[in-house]
């Protein structure tokens, strides 16, 4: 199959302990060529950043909507100052994950939407793409990417997208991808199914998000877990069968989607392209 790009994917996530190496080459056996990794808060900026460098991956810098409760000024002031110290490093390549979450109970909505606007002017300040948390925020979100994007199109990626198909309109139209993970799997989400068949094929990007959002093989109810089963643990080696399942929706080969939303990827995140090139060199040459 053509190499997928994993768009979202926690590496430095506890749930994957020591074992990276063996899940970073399972992913490049199943097909993935790239996964990006993006930080949720000050805390692990130097972990994502090292994960990418090692792995031949890349990585985003920003502070989670659900991170912004232990967050301070200084947080902000942290990542503007590691955007400027990494500017040149072409692994970075978004800021993310940024965005609004209204699933969450108990977050400050005042303090989640002050740390949400002021890291679109990073992005706009530092010339990158933004990774966003949409839960269910879309419309709250396209506010604020209308208020700052200073009448330029937006690049980059809303993240695990779950909304109404004017809403997938709306973000398309100011220059976002939309991305697609496990929720697809699961034969009830069946307005995401519909947007995964019928959304201009341009518009998608494939992602895990993992560990979480496991697809329905992976997944177990909470009488399952109540009965003992362990919850099925995501990560990127599960992209190609999840794409498998958007190609069949589209009626699709699994190696074009691969194409298309690879090639979708680069466009949302430009510096994905160059690295890319550096890795096809890279493979010449041993």
């Amino acid at each position: 199959m053509t190499g997928i790009v994993d768009t979202h994917c926690h590496l430095d996530a506890p749930e994957f302990g020591d074992e990276m190496p063996e899940i970073r080459a399972r992913a490049a056996a199943s097909g993935v060529s790239m996964c990006v990794i993006p930080a949720v808060g000050v805390f692990n900026f130097a972990r994502v950043r090292e994960l990418a460098h090692r792995q031949g991956d890349a990585y985003a810098l920003g502070v989670h909507p659900l991170c912004t409760a232990e967050a301070g000024d200084g947080d902000l002031a942290a990542l503007d100052a590691e955007l400027t110290a990494r500017r040149d490093d072409p692994r970075l390549v978004a800021v993310g994950e940024i965005g609004l979450d209204y699933f969450v109970e108990g977050l400050d909505d005042e303090k989640q939407t002050r740390f949400f606007h002021t890291q679109l002017q990073l992005a706009r300040k530092h010339d990158l793409p933004v990774l966003i948390h949409v839960r269910r925020s879309v419309d709250k979100v396209l506010k604020h990417l209308r208020q700052t994007s200073g009448g330029a199109p937006w690049r980059g990626i809303a993240h695990a997208f779950n909304g109404s198909a004017q809403q997938a309109r709306a973000c398309i139209e100011l220059g976002l991808k939309l991305g697609f993970g496990g929720a697809v799997t699961f034969e009830r989400a069946l307005q995401l199914r519909r947007l995964a068949a019928t959304l201009p094929i341009e518009s998608i990007v494939m992602e895990t998000d993992a560990p979480d959002i496991q697809p329905h093989w992976l997944y177990r109810t909470q009488a399952q877990r109540d009965a003992g089963a362990a919850q099925g643990r995501n990560e990127p080696a599960e992209l190609p069968r999840i794409a498998q399942v958007v190609a069949q929706l589209r009626g699709i080969s699994v190696e074009a989607l691969a194409e298309a939303t690879t090639a979708n990827a680069c466009a949302a995140m430009p510096r994905l392209a160059s690295l890319a090139e550096m890795s096809a060199s890279s493979r010449m040459r041993v």
